[in-house]
């Protein structure tokens, strides 16, 4: 027994009533409550459904866009973008923030591109301040005098946005829910999904959750669902010490719940092969956006070197730059370009000299080396500091607490890290990362649901947005499938019954669920989350094999039979962590799955299998598929680009304006 379970439990604050049951019904049930599940649940209760949101945490805040979101993708449909979406979808879907490759999808970057600025318009009417309408940045080369527009990155074709109230977007969401009449359910985790009859693959009929405070039991009844719970995160790394609970840029809330309920309920999978070191490894980073950068949020920032000596800006054709206005246009000849430089040649953005690295072995520049946010023009030092990390993610919280200790970007330089070029691609960055076998499938993972052009998934009314679809993207793209999903489900369930809710499935669900209730003591849920995350380290991390794979499915088995069943829980907190561990369990079986399915090692999914080291050798140009039927494992396959072969249409055009029901 742990030392956690030894200790003595603080008196739980709230009335407990494990078992209790409670039913909701609804038209359109939205299941996560982030930015894509308050963007589905406004549309969906605009078209007249009636619409029930549920969230693990409270869904003015939850999400991993709930903290706030500073620049808005692809917003090609806004009045002063020299970029159609036509053009913007091929960048967004292989060379966006993600690199996917042709491992992206079109249907997704298609919306995105499509309804972003809808999607931005949107919660500019319920109250958030995206323009520039107090006119602090008059006269910026980034703000449009006409509509007060503030752009990002690429100040000539401006397709980003910069949004000026973005750390309270969630609360305009969730007021406007409230104004729309949706039923909200806070602090409630969903467990699983109800099918009708309760087996795999047949149409959904419904959900089961536990509150995380009461430990009520809820059913919901519904006649479509919207899944929307995103990406699991912390599969690899666990030390709430050091590290907290996984990706620095997701909700700690997320850990797969909803992938690994719709593999339960017998839904299609793709690319969960796919993990990699992103931003969210290591217990040695620094806090993000915490230290300089020119990169992202603090793109394009100046550098200087330990003795004020400027580190140079080039273009992607390595044209040194002069002013800091040449760092926010395309080179020439180029149509637009993104930030950073991933992905192809074509839209590399302006960045530090590619070989900097070298020249600071050289001795042609000192360490460390400091963002020079003094040096700056003021509107690009302000736009940076004040509008960009007071309003990126969790951001707001550096800025309040360095604003607090004294910190002045009119006089003051932050240090940066120099991270080696051969883990980044282009010279210093804000994180560091630790050792190589840590990965993370979160913010970059891709994996997750296959859908159609309706977005909807396999099994019948469940529908899918945001980052829980495979090869998920950033805010605005959650906002902007959030939308279209909202719409068509809504749709389905004007035509649609409610179903009949299998009494014996709920019934086993139930037991599952209050199974670490019933016991005395037993192992807790940091041992055990901790333990499955060493058994991914070792048996799941960058290098793969048939062999290795396999130990670690035993592994996890071994786990779930042994460890997993003495799992006891004190209070409901501690039973929602121990359900997450279920679910970790089940997210690290469809992984190796996967992992198995593809023997292939891939540059772009950045997939090694040491049985099979060719990477992307021709016959494997294809999405790998499972699934669960009968609780088998069902691997299948979809040529690359399936959302424009039959009984598709051949243009992306075609099909948006045949499905989105505008």
């Amino acid at each position: 027994m742990s030392d956690l379970n030894d200790a003595q439990a603080m008196p739980w604050p709230y009335p407990v009533s494990y078992g209790k049951e409670n039913e909701v019904r609804a038209d359109v049930l939205v299941l996560g409550g982030g930015i894509a599940g308050c963007h589905a649940a406004v549309h969906a209760a605009r078209r007249g459904a009636k619409v029930v949101v549920v969230d693990k945490g409270p869904v003015i805040r939850s999400g991993s866009g709930g903290a706030g979101v500073d620049h808005w993708h692809a917003a090609c449909t806004n009045p002063c973008s020299k970029v159609t979406p036509d053009e913007m979808m091929e960048a967004v879907r292989v060379f966006g923030d993600y690199s996917y490759g042709e491992f992206g999808n079109g249907i997704t970057s298609y919306i995105q591109c499509n309804e972003s600025y809808d999607a931005l318009m949107d919660v500019e009417k319920m109250g958030v301040k995206v323009r520039d309408v107090d006119d602090q940045f008059v006269g910026a080369e980034f703000r449009d005098g006409k509509t007060k527009l503030l752009f990002a990155y690429d100040y000539v074709n401006k397709t980003c946005i910069r949004v000026n109230g973005g750390a309270h977007i969630k609360v305009a969401l969730y007021n406007e829910l409230r104004r729309l009449g949706v039923q909200i359910c806070d602090r409630i985790m969903v467990t699983s999904l109800l099918t009708e009859g309760g087996k795999q693959g047949a149409r959904l009929v419904g959900a089961t959750g536990v509150n995380v405070r009461t430990g009520e039991f809820y059913i919901f009844n519904a006649k479509t669902a919207i899944l929307s719970m995103s990406v699991f995160a912390g599969q690899w790394v666990f030390s709430t010490e050091l590290a907290g609970f996984g990706s620095i840029f997701n909700d700690p809330n997320n850990s797969g719940d909803g992938t690994a309920m719709a593999w339960n309920a017998g839904a299609e999978l793709a690319l969960m092969e796919r993990s990699g070191r992103v931003l969210s490894s290591g217990f040695f980073r620094y806090p993000p956006y915490g230290t300089g950068d020119h990169n992202n949020t603090w793109f394009a920032c100046t550098i200087v070197d330990a003795n004020g000596k400027e580190i140079p800006y080039v273009d992607r054709d390595g044209n040194m730059l002069k002013t800091v206005s040449e760092r926010y246009r395309p080179a020439p000849g180029q149509k637009f370009s993104l930030y950073g430089r991933m992905g192809d040649y074509s839209i590399w953005a302006p960045t530090l000299i590619p070989d900097l690295s070298e020249r600071i072995a050289k001795g042609e520049y000192a360490l460390p080396l400091y963002a020079d946010l003094p040096g700056m023009p003021e509107h690009e030092r302000r736009a940076i500091w004040g509008l960009m990390i007071y309003n990126e993610g969790k951001c707001s919280i550096i800025y309040e607490n360095y604003c607090k200790a004294g910190f002045d970007p009119d006089k003051d330089m932050l240090q940066l890290p120099v991270m080696p070029p051969e883990q980044y691609g282009h010279g210093p960055a804000w994180e560091t990362y630790g050792p190589r076998q840590w990965r993370e499938g979160a913010f970059g993972g891709g994996g997750g649901i296959v859908f159609d052009w309706d977005l909807k998934s396999n099994i019948e009314g469940l529908y899918v947005a945001g980052s829980q679809q495979y090869s998920g993207g950033t805010h605005s793209h959650a906002a902007a499938t959030g939308r279209y999903a909202g719409r068509k489900a809504a749709s389905c369930a004007r035509n649609a019954n409610p179903g009949l809710i299998d009494r014996k499935q709920v019934a086993e669900e139930k037991a599952r669920v209050y199974a670490p209730v019933m016991r005395n003591d037993g192992i807790g849920w940091k041992e055990l989350r901790a333990g499955l995350c060493r058994i991914m380290q070792d048996y799941c991390g960058e290098f793969k094999s048939e062999q290795i794979l396999q130990m670690g499915l035993r592994w996890i088995r071994s786990i779930r039979e042994s460890e997993a069943s003495t799992a006891f829980a004190r209070n409901p907190h501690e039973l929602c962590r121990i359900l997450e561990c279920q679910t970790h369990m089940t997210i690290g079986e469809i992984i190796m799955q996967a992992s198995l399915a593809r023997k292939a090692s891939s540059l772009l999914l950045d997939f090694k299998r040491l049985d099979y080291p060719e990477p992307d050798p021709p016959e494997w140009n294809k999405i790998v598929t499972i699934r669960q039927e009968n609780n088998s494992v069902k691997v299948g396959e979809l040529p690359m680009r399936y959302w424009l072969l039959p009984p598709y249409a051949p243009s992306c055009e075609e099909n948006y304006r045949k499905h989105c029901e505008l």
